[in-house]
């Protein structure tokens, strides 16, 4: 595999180029990231990683589900009916997977071991930079949109224990402003301050235009591109070939599980389902009471995590943009880390009581997804082939030059069409 040269030159942020030292606030919370040698890369390293095959799978299936489960009838409904929303997910698998691939061949050829990383080390500073942005940017709104889960699933709930009719108001303490704040305060709030989180282990269209705007949702549920280099980089034997195979597996599982969700509750429900499909069924139902219980227990451990990447993404921006070590004063980084944290869940608590519904948020935050699932994949693969240094280029060079050209167009579609409905459409009306 030919290896891609690598525009790392962090002395302009006045950082050491350890790769240690640059990813240690950047780095998964669930893997360890210490920087490898070419020994320790390869397959038979002696400190390669611990996660098999199947574990792998498993993982990328659980960073690939979640919050956006809940939107899919409603995209099926956006995009006309069960047969275009099924044909849009299978069109759009083969870019997802070839993405998650291209980033397993990229941080092979850069030796790094995180997704924003791979996207400094290959593609350069300016484009590592706008990539952690919007990884900072994607994650306060997914949070936006896990405050806004709580309060749906809230008020079902409290509808059922005080016996109310759908729709009627409450005493104050039943208020859909109070519920979320005080479960926000009591759980989420002391779980996000902590520097680390190791401690949480335990019909038809009416146009083809309508088809295209259900792309944001699902790129917002099929996007586990951020997290897919690390648990690449943790395998036991981190080949792409093997990889390939991980991902192939992971997406189906996952499409199969977003597939029987919109298509049940579009059927169920058609044209009329709520952006949260559990919103739609009555409150009095138990089994579906059951289920909210659960969808609130995930988000309040889920919102934390989200929030440790997004600020640890941020603190490593403002680090580089100071030329602060890593290695600084406890107290400074304490006072600054509690600073961000009470900022980033302050503000995604005020947006979360003004925010209608999920529908609102995804359809903004899944076309950053599509950056990471196709803009951000295409361009490492055009600047790794691009780096290759043969004086003759074989055919299939210029196939997977153009392959990235076709994913970063692709992406910037969605990412355009996306802003264009959030400015025209949800802005004005």
């Amino acid at each position: 595999m030919a290896q891609a040269s690598i525009n790392s030159d962090y002395s302009e942020w006045g950082l050491s180029t350890d790769a240690g030292e640059r990813a240690r606030l950047l780095q998964s919370p669930c893997v360890d990231t210490a920087p490898k040698s070419e020994w320790e890369a390869s397959p038979g390293g002696p400190d390669r990683g611990t996660t098999s095959t199947l574990g792998a799978v498993f993982i990328v299936v659980n960073a690939c589900l979640g919050a956006g489960l809940l939107n899919f009838p409603a995209a099926f409904s956006t995009a006309g009916g069960v047969a275009a929303g099924i044909a849009l997910q299978m069109g759009m698998l083969v870019f997802i997977i070839s993405g998650l691939v291209i980033l397993a061949y990229c941080s092979q050829a850069s030796n790094e071991r995180t997704y924003q990383e791979v996207v400094w080390a290959v593609c350069g500073k300016l484009t590592g930079v706008l990539c952690e942005v919007a990884i900072a940017v994607y994650t306060f709104g997914t949070c936006i949109a896990f405050l806004i889960i709580i309060g749906d699933q809230q008020d079902k709930i409290i509808a059922v224990m005080a016996k109310e009719p759908e729709g009627a108001s409450g005493p104050w303490y039943t208020d859909r402003k109070f519920t979320i704040s005080l479960t926000a305060f009591l759980f989420i709030l002391p779980l996000s301050i902590p520097r680390e989180i190791g401690f949480q282990k335990y019909a038809r269209p009416a146009s083809w235009m309508a088809v295209f705007n259900a792309m944001p949702t699902i790129c917002f549920g099929f996007q586990c591109h951020v997290s897919s280099v690390p648990v690449f980089n943790s395998m036991q034997r981190p080949e792409v070939k093997t990889w390939g195979g991980v991902v192939t597996a992971a997406m189906v599982i996952a499409l199969a599980v977003y597939m029987g969700t919109g298509i049940c509750g579009f059927l169920t429900f058609g044209a009329a389902v709520d952006p949260d499909v559990l919103l739609s069924y009555p409150s009095e139902d138990m089994a579906v009471a059951v289920a909210r219980a659960f969808i609130i227990l995930s988000v309040l451990t889920s919102y934390p995590i989200l929030h440790f990447c997004g600020r640890a993404v941020v603190e490593g921006l403002w680090l580089r943009y100071q030329g602060v070590p890593v290695e600084e004063d406890v107290g400074r980084e304490r006072r600054r880390r509690v600073l961000q944290t009470l900022v980033w869940f302050l503000l995604t608590l005020l947006l979360a009581f003004f925010i209608p519904d999920i529908g609102k948020v995804i359809s903004v935050i899944g076309g950053l997804a599509a950056c990471f699932i196709f803009v951000f994949p295409g361009l490492c693969l055009i600047q790794a082939k691009l780096s290759e240094m043969e004086e003759v280029k074989p055919a299939s060079w210029w196939v997977l030059v153009s392959y990235g050209v076709l994913l970063v167009t692709l992406g910037a579609f969605i990412f355009g069409q996306t802003t264009a409905n959030a400015i025209f459409v949800d802005l004005l009306a």
